[in-house]
């Protein structure tokens, strides 16, 4: 199955699960259907490329609905996916429709919080994480964790929110103000857990963060995503617009830093 192909399939179970509409909103809007779409996978595609061991051991940390989970099982991958999100007894049924399509007897989603549950060291060939590690804290233990689970040479591939762009830091500002950080209740677990509160950097702050376990940087790994407003997307098709979006980036010091929306990149054990 290829990304297409499990686009297709998505689509249509989008189209039959009105609780998962609120998580993937890409179905909600007919105007913004190019654009939210074209997000979506652009964020997949780079997990994928990124995965490059056939049949490896993934630890999705944050997996949300289980979307990329999914996918990477459907991939020929064994994966774990873990959350706190409150939809997670809402996951089975999405099994049920996925079952269909290929063998999920490699995928596995668990309840848990990171900082609390025991960890198998050593055992991971990549961690993927997607709009998580912003709610990681403290974070500096959370890398810590991180590196100690994924095997020597082992990977983490984050997908996160630049940290610098004008748009999202006004937002988050109207909505929470400078309170980055809070405490929540989780009543499954029923414990209190620190949770950062759309607490995002740039990629100079994430250097510094994973410089607190011997992480690399992977230099040819870094992308940014997300430049065009959804207008564009009346003017250009998604792969046009994809394209000079990875062309501009590079280019732009200034439109990089502060104005695109999502910012990737790997590091090693």
């Amino acid at each position: 199955m290829n990304l297409d192909e499990f686009f297709t399939l998505f689509e249509a179970e989008l189209r039959t699960n009105d609780e998962l509409t609120g998580y993937h909103r890409m179905v909600n809007s007919e105007k913004l259907y190019e654009f939210r779409k074209a997000y979506i996978k652009q964020r997949m595609q780079y997990v994928i490329d990124s995965v490059s061991k056939p049949s490896a051991e993934i630890w999705d940390l944050g997996c949300g609905f289980g979307t990329t989970s999914i996918l990477l099982t459907l991939l020929g991958h064994k994966v774990t996916g873990t959350t706190l999100e409150f939809y997670y007894d809402s996951i089975a049924k999405r099994l049920d429709y996925w079952k269909q399509y290929g063998d999920l007897s490699n995928l596995d989603f668990a309840y848990e919080n990171i900082f609390t549950q025991k960890h198998e060291e050593n055992k991971y060939d990549y961690v993927v994480a997607q709009d998580t590690l912003h709610h990681l804290e403290p974070f500096g233990e959370a890398a810590k964790i991180i590196y100690k689970t994924l095997k020597k040479g082992g990977e983490l591939i984050a997908v996160e929110e630049n940290g610098d762009n004008i748009v999202n830091n006004i937002k988050n500002f109207k909505r929470r103000g400078t309170k980055r950080i809070t405490t929540i209740y989780d009543e499954k677990l029923e414990q209190e857990i620190s949770f950062g509160d759309e607490n995002t950097r740039n990629l100079a702050k994430w250097r510094k963060e994973f410089s607190v376990a011997p992480f690399t940087f992977e230099e040819d790994s870094i992308e940014y995503v997300r430049y065009y407003w959804p207008k564009a997307y009346k003017k250009y098709t998604s792969e046009e617009i994809l394209q000079k979006e990875k062309d501009l980036w590079p280019k732009s010091p200034v439109k990089r830093k502060y104005l695109f929306f999502g910012l990737n990149f790997r590091v090693k054990k």
